[in-house]
């Protein structure tokens, strides 16, 4: 107590040190004064109410307290008066035994008099039961069977509360009722029979299907107070419970399971078609039995069996196990596309499940997918590889019939403009057209896949067929009568180039969803580029082969004298660029600027060459005349070339 005091003393010590630092503070003195002299007020008042509040919080609980232990003195008191009273009634208990087993004798032979009348009409109610079964009267044939199996497990209840031990009697009962249990598989096999043509019956005559369920919706309700009754007195009749709700669940799960797997009518070798068959049929089944469930069978089903979703799932399920069966089948290219383009695309779309008669009952997106994303991988993985060794087959023959073109004896086709050209960018962008089409009916991100493979396959062939033309030129060389329209075709071979151009650029507009260039597009340019050039400098090579002798003439003494071998170069330049007029832009106007370049070259190599020497000034004038003339001559038919070009 005295160190707190210290403590507080040393606190206001510090307090007041605070507050009068400065001289002029000590006017203010009476001012602080009084502000402290409040606050400690109104902790003197806070601290009062709260020793208050704790005094009243005791108070009470001593009165509770006080009052509890008056209750239990009177609950003690209460428990001493029920043991003194069950001590003196243990013996009058005792006494009652001989009145509790007449209880359950009355009860037994009251149970017996209630089911006399079926006892000993068992085999004809029997007899009259499995009539009704073969007549299809289930619901009557039911009521029959359960005052059947009512009486037995009457008689069978009141044996084992009578003596549960005694195994001879109850065997006895079950050996008189036994036809009982034959009759209820009977009716059993009848009902799963109306079940398992459950789409037939419901169209036909939805009474029966109704019939069915009422049955084994009373078959639940017997299940459930059997089995309460076994958790209460541990006796269950034999038989129970049936549990036929839930085989009922099971012979609709296997008839939609049988109903998929039923529809493959043709196998690949009697149709190639089969998978596409086969997948028609099964979306036109599940789609108008699905109609038929919401439309009709719903009716037949208490509210609480979700009826509707439960078939939804079932197909959902019966599907995806058929198409997973299908999918681990060794496919071929076409029949991988056939099924992802099922899976992916057309079974959540409105031909089938995302109908507008079924939309209102289900969310197609909330199904699982029909093949896991691994197998969906693997497929596509299949179909590439299938893809790729399919398209360089196709390039290959496509290629190996062009070259069997180019030997023809007729000039190619021309195209509307009049350009020279052949059947091979029509029949390779064909086969990529309709590659990419089918591609795109699964996803587009395997669009995008298929068409860079498509660029990659058409720049290795492209390399190829830049070798067939060197390959086509040399064999040329070899005898130049040969083949007859070498150059046309080399023409056509030239605006090929072009055609692929365009036709690479239209597929990408056309499949791809980027517009930036790649490295395979800039690889296949330069390809086109390098055989378009070398096409043109092969036509020029055959130009300026007819001009050798000719071009060796310029600027002798015979070229002197009167030759006429520049009338004759621009003749024949002019002869040739008719045929090369069928080359398209830009490399017609290449052309000519090359020709251009190569005649002027010849001639300044002839005056380097220094093939004549003037003897004089005359000859020196002559000559000069003569090349301003010649030149004029190749300004002129180069202009006129240029401008149809």
């Amino acid at each position: 107590m005295e160190e707190t005091s210290r403590e507080a003393v040393a606190t206001a010590v510090q307090r007041v040190a605070g507050m009068l630092q400065r001289s002029d503070q000590l006017d203010k003195v009476e001012q602080y004064r009084r502000r402290e002299a409040r606050k400690k007020a109104s902790v003197e008042a806070r601290l009062k109410a709260a020793i208050q509040s704790q005094l009243d919080g005791v108070r009470t609980g001593l009165t509770q307290l006080h009052s509890a232990l008056l209750d239990v003195k009177d609950i003690q008191s209460s428990l001493a008066d029920v043991s003194k009273d069950w001590r003196q009634s243990i013996n009058t208990i005792e006494n009652l035994k001989d009145v509790k087993d007449a209880v359950v004798q009355h009860s037994q032979l009251a149970s017996a008099v209630e089911n006399l009348k079926n006892i000993f009409s068992v085999p004809e109610i029997v007899a009259e039961t499995q009539q009704l079964i073969e007549q299809a009267e289930l619901l009557q044939a039911h009521r029959k069977l359960m005052e059947l199996e009512c009486s037995r497990d009457d008689l069978m209840y009141e044996q084992y509360r009578m003596d549960s031990k005694n195994t001879s009697d109850m065997n006895l009962i079950s050996i008189y009722f036994e036809d009982v249990q034959g009759l209820s598989d009977e009716l059993a096999k009848q009902l799963w029979m109306v079940l398992q043509r459950s789409m037939v019956t419901v169209r036909r005559d939805p009474t029966m299907l109704v019939s069915v369920v009422r049955i084994i919706e009373r078959e639940e309700k017997i299940d459930r107070r059997m089995v309460d009754r076994k958790k209460q007195t541990g006796f269950i009749p034999p038989g129970r419970p049936k549990r036929w709700k839930d085989k009922m669940f099971e012979v609709l799960e296997g008839t939609v399971s049988t109903r998929i797997e039923g529809t493959q009518a043709v196998t690949r070798e009697a149709d190639k078609m089969w998978l596409v068959r086969l997948l028609e049929i099964t979306r036109k089944y599940v789609l108008d039995d699905l109609i038929v469930v919401k439309n009709l069978m719903v009716q037949c089903f208490p509210p609480h069996y979700n009826t509707f979703n439960r078939f939804f799932s079932l197909y959902h399920s019966a599907v995806s196990t058929r198409v997973k069966e299908l999918a681990s089948e060794d496919l071929e290219a076409n029949e991988i596309v056939s099924m992802l383009t099922w899976v992916l695309n057309t079974y959540k779309s409105e031909e089938m499940m995302g109908h507008p008669e079924l939309r209102s009952e289900c969310d197609v997106n909330q199904l699982e997918p029909l093949l896991p994303q691994d197998v969906v991988d693997d497929l596509l993985s299949k179909y590439v590889q299938t893809f790729t060794s399919n398209i360089t087959g196709w390039l290959r023959k496509a290629l190996e019939t062009d070259k069997k073109d180019w030997q023809k004896e007729t000039e190619p086709e021309a195209d509307q403009d009049g350009y020279y050209q052949t059947t091979l960018p029509a029949i390779v962008f064909q086969m990529f057209e309709q590659n990419l089409q089918v591609a795109a009916q699964i996803d587009g991100e395997f669009k995008e896949q298929v068409l860079k493979l498509c660029l990659k396959q058409m720049n290795a062939f492209l390399i190829r067929y830049r070798e067939e033309a060197v390959a086509y030129k040399e064999e040329h060389l070899r005898d130049r009568q040969l083949p007859q329209c070498y150059v046309q075709y080399m023409i056509a071979i030239i605006n090929n180039c072009q055609t692929f151009k365009e036709s690479i650029n239209s597929l990408k507009r056309k499949y791809s969803q980027s517009s930036e260039p790649t490295d395979s597009d800039a690889a296949i340019g330069r390809t086109l580029n390098d055989v378009a050039k070398e096409g043109c400098q092969f036509l020029l090579d055959e130009v300026f082969l007819d001009l050798e002798h000719h071009l060796n003439e310029l600027l002798t003494r015979k070229w002197l004298t009167g030759s006429h071998a520049v009338d004759t170069i621009c003749v024949t330049v002019e002869d040739y660029f008719n045929d090369f007029n069928k080359i398209k832009k830009p490399f017609n106007q290449e052309m000519t600027s090359e020709a251009l370049r190569r005649v002027v070259v010849e001639y300044i190599k002839a005056v380097m060459q220094k093939r004549i020497t003037f003897k004089n000034a005359d000859e020196r004038r002559e000559g000069a005349e003569r090349m301003i003339k010649e030149a004029d001559q190749f300004n002129f038919l180069f202009r006129k070339l240029a401008a149809v070009s």
